[in-house]
This record gives C-alpha cells, sequence and structure tokens, in this order.
C-alpha cells in the first residue's frame, strides 16, 4: 500500500512540476517533464525484481519501439491544431496513439511471442 501512494506521490509531483513551468518563461520544458522516466522506472524495477534479466531486457527494447506512438501522437497534434479546436485536437492525437499502439502491440506479440 505504501508502494502504491508513492507512486500517486511522484505522479502528483510531475503534474504540479509541468503546471508551474508552462507558466514560465521556458513553457516549452513542460514537454519534456512527460518524457523523464518516472513510471518507466517503475516499471523496469517491478520487471526486475520480479522476472527475469532477459523479461527485464525485452522490457527496454519493447519501451524503445513505444517511442513510436508517441511520434504519432506528437506529429499528428502538430497537425491538427491547425484546423481543429484543441480539445477536438489532443482527442484525435490520442486516438492516433491508440492505433500505433495497437498496432505496435500487435505486431509484437506476433513477433516475438
Amino acid at each position: 500500500m505504501t508502494g502504491l501512494i508513492i507512486k500517486a506521490l511522484i505522479g502528483a509531483l510531475m503534474v504540479v512540476a509541468i503546471g508551474i513551468l508552462s507558466k514560465t518563461r521556458n513553457y516549452y520544458i513542460a514537454g519534456l517533464l512527460p518524457l523523464f522516466p518516472t513510471f518507466a522506472l517503475i516499471a523496469h524495477y517491478i520487471v526486475g525484481t520480479e522476472r527475469s534479466i532477459d523479461a527485464l531486457r525485452t522490457t527496454i527494447v519493447f519501451g524503445l519501439w513505444a517511442v513510436i506512438p508517441y511520434l504519432v501522437y506528437l506529429i499528428s497534434l502538430y497537425f491538427f491544431i491547425g484546423g481543429m479546436k484543441l480539445p477536438y485536437a489532443l482527442f484525435s492525437a490520442v486516438v492516433c496513439w491508440s492505433l500505433a499502439a495497437w498496432l505496435l502491440i500487435s505486431l509484437w506479440t506476433r513477433f516475438h511471442a
């Protein structure tokens, strides 16, 4: 239970930090914080302690490929904000991320099962 509370506090601190940075002169740095490996550290620790080193290596390699859906999200959002209201652009970019993530998982399970 304590671990869950610590994870929630880390997530909350990241949200606060993003909010603070978005109001500064260097607001664009707020786009870097979501890429801080907060959840990756947690996932890698859990997999590394509960599974084998090979499983951790597989998780790391999958994480490298997982950058692709995020790139799809960013690229699609960049273009969507030119012609849509922000909430619709964000929603559409999340749909693009979801499709890219689904495709990644489908291909991964097909070739690494």
